[in-house]
């Protein structure tokens, strides 16, 4: 449901090291008549639902120590599993074969041994796996159905792992240390308050450190720690007062510094943290995201993202030099890939992800000798045309109070002519602490294509435009972001291509909680609603999520006893009556986020009144669809039921 990582008064700061600011985003359109529908003078590539979803996911990386190989997660054989690339490029090759669902490869440093979590059927309590890569034996290093076991580091020698655990009754990640010989483990950390929890270790390059963040269970307030990985004795390294976030990403390889995400300055910043001293050299001072990365194996470099208005650029920083370089990538969200780091062991190549509107995300290999980009995967199936996708427009509206920009995409379907007849589709993102920004999305691929004109609003509790707006939303989640969708409803419709009577609200997790409250308040506005793993009901949901995520939920909503009140008018459940629209409610069977049995209170509810709902639950899956015949079931009922309820006029396309 919810954004569990993320990461914070400074002791020392230096701006001497400052490096070139990230650059301006693009110009974005504040009137809505500047919005113009792409003209391709030729018929459009009509898409369908099962290609789109053979367009493939690329996941999580990892190196291998000769340099010579890529780990990675993919779909291809449609479920998420390992596979194997020559870092140079060329044919992928399926190292693990399994019907669940894998995540995060770590290739460890003597080759011998890849690291990876999964979990069953969506529950996520992952359990640690090791798999070799030459013969393909596979180990499962903790099996614990009730507990999940996630994050693993190696030791520089290869023979231990540092992971987080967290048992499925409790709302804290621990961190453990595990004998990978002997399977046995002892606790790095322990007794840690239920509102705090441990993550993402990094080992020194000597074996005799590891450092980690501690994070509140609101993801507003965090500290790095390091720890004798011996003694398990521990230092705090960011003491502060007031809510900051600090995360450490990476150790540099003479253990001296900490490469670090901060935001302290009002928006997430890179900087160093000088471990003897506790002193901050911040490497960025922007108003815009940027997330630390990793150092190069010789140190002279570190990595950073900067999120600009939704594109992220990656930039790398030489530190004896103090200059900055920003890769020329093409626009879209490019990432940081690997594990442990994103350079190659000699330093000369580094990986990362490109994902743009109309290109799903792919994994590229940067050379510094040569400064040029070589595609490794190749996620696009050959039957589908990119130039019959739609680029979105970058725009800002006003929130309704006026105390805020509201940044969003908006996607228009080809040959449309402005005549106010197509409908429109405002889609909400989950969280509430993520963003929309501007990458391949299927689904909204497929609507536009099919005619629906689609707005996706970062409503106030966004991430990427700084503190104060992701707070904003504190204690009043379904008030002002509400407000902020409802606005972005209002501002579609003055492109002159929407029809006014076809307006459907659509989203997924909190968008699917802001769904039902878009739905319940405003009822009058809606032609169609699809809210996808939705929560509906605050005191049954803290009832039954996953304990770490009640947390979260009590942080930010407060007592349900003191603020009875509001937690009973943001429970859209409570107003379903008000439902005028049809409804399709998608749920997952196994979900500890969203437990399905949120969707089927209203699903029972809009069904006893007499009114027009439908409701598929995926017994098994969980906080969303991993399986690619889900996937493809899923998105072909929101499909038929928008043709059904919600018909968009001819596309500009045929057969």
């Amino acid at each position: 449901m919810f954004k569990l990582f993320s990461l914070t008064t400074i002791l020392f700061v230096s701006s001497s090291l400052l490096a070139q600011s990230a650059s301006a985003p693009s110009q974005a359109v504040t009137d809505a008549k500047q919005i113009t529908s792409k003209v391709l003078k030729r018929e459009v590539q009509p898409f369908s639902i099962e290609k789109l979803y053979t367009t493939r996911n690329i996941g999580a990386t990892s190196w291998s120590p000769d340099d010579k190989m890529v780990a990675f997660i993919t779909n291809i054989s449609a479920r998420n599993n390992i596979w194997l690339l020559p870092s140079d490029g060329g044919w992928p090759s399926q190292l693990t074969i399994s019907d669940q669902r894998q995540i995060d490869p770590v290739w460890s440093p003597n080759g011998k041994w890849i690291a990876f979590g999964s979990d069953h059927d969506g529950d996520e309590q992952w359990d640690l796996f090791i798999v070799s890569p030459l013969t393909g034996e596979l180990i499962n290093l903790t099996n614990t159905p009730d507990v999940a076991e996630e994050g693993a580091a190696w030791s520089p020698d290869s023979r231990y792992i540092a992971y987080m655990s967290k048992p499925r009754n409790s709302s804290t990640f621990e961190l453990n240390i595990m004998d990978v010989l002997t399977k046995r483990y002892r606790a790095l950390t322990k007794d840690t308050p239920k509102e705090l929890g441990n993550f993402g270790p990094l080992w020194s390059r000597d074996g005799k450190w590891i450092a980690y963040t501690q994070e509140h269970a609101t993801g507003k307030d965090s500290n790095i720690f390091i720890a004798d990985a011996n003694t398990g004795k521990t230092t705090l390294l960011t003491p502060h007062n007031d809510e900051h976030t600090y995360e450490a990403t990476g150790f540099s390889p003479d253990g001296k510094y900490l490469l670090i995400t901060s935001n302290v300055t009002g928006y997430e910043n890179a900087g160093l943290l000088e471990i003897a001293t506790r002193k901050i050299e911040w490497l960025t001072k922007e108003k815009w995201r940027v997330s630390s990365g990793s150092f190069s194996p010789d140190g002279r470099r570190v990595t950073w993202t900067a999120n600009i208005d939704g594109n992220t650029d990656v930039f790398v920083y030489d530190l004896p030099s103090k200059q900055t370089t920003s890769l020329p990538l093409a626009k879209g969200v490019n990432g940081l890939a690997g594990a442990a780091t994103s350079f190659s062991s000699d330093g000369q190549r580094m990986l990362y992800y490109h994902n743009g509107p109309t290109s799903p995300n792919d994994l590229w290999s940067y050379d510094f000798s040569t400064k040029q980009s070589r595609q490794l995967t190749h996620s696009l199936p050959a039957g589908l045309n990119a130039d019959d996708m739609v680029e979105p427009f970058l725009v800002h509206y006003p929130s309704r109070d006026g105390k805020w920009q509201i940044s969003a995409f908006i996607y228009v379907p080809h040959n449309a002519p402005r005549d106010q007849t197509h409908p429109a589709i405002v889609y909400v993102h989950g969280g509430p602490g993520s963003q929309t920004v501007n990458s391949f999305n299927r689904i909204v691929q497929y609507l536009a294509n099919q005619g629906y004109v689609v707005i996706a609003p970062n409503y106030r509790g966004s991430t990427g435009y700084g503190k104060e707006f992701t707070d904003a939303n504190r204690f009043d989640m379904g008030g002002g972001d509400l407000q902020d969708v409802l606005a972005a409803a209002d501002w579609i419709q003055k492109t002159g291509y929407v029809d006014p009577k076809k307006l459907v609200i659509m989203g997924g997790s909190y968008g699917g909680y802001m769904s039902m409250m878009a739905l319940t308040k405003s009822p009058e506005t809606w032609a169609a609603g699809v809210p996808i793993v939705p929560f509906v009901n605050w005191f049954t949901e803290v009832q039954n999520e996953d304990p770490l995520l009640r947390e979260y939920d009590l942080a930010t909503m407060g007592d349900p006893v003191k603020n009875k009140s509001l937690w009973e008018d943001r429970s859209p459940i409570n107003f379903v009556d008000r439902v005028k629209a049809p409804v399709l409610l998608l749920a997952g069977g196994n979900d500890p986020r969203c437990p399905k049995s949120e969707a089927q209170q209203v699903a029972d509810v809009i069904k006893k009144r007499g009114g027009t709902v439908e409701f598929k639950v995926y017994e098994n899956e969980g906080h969303g669809f991993a399986r690619v015949e889900n996937q493809i079931d899923a998105y072909s009922r929101v499909a038929e039921f928008l043709k059904k309820y919600v018909p968009a006029p001819p596309c500009g396309c045929t057969l």
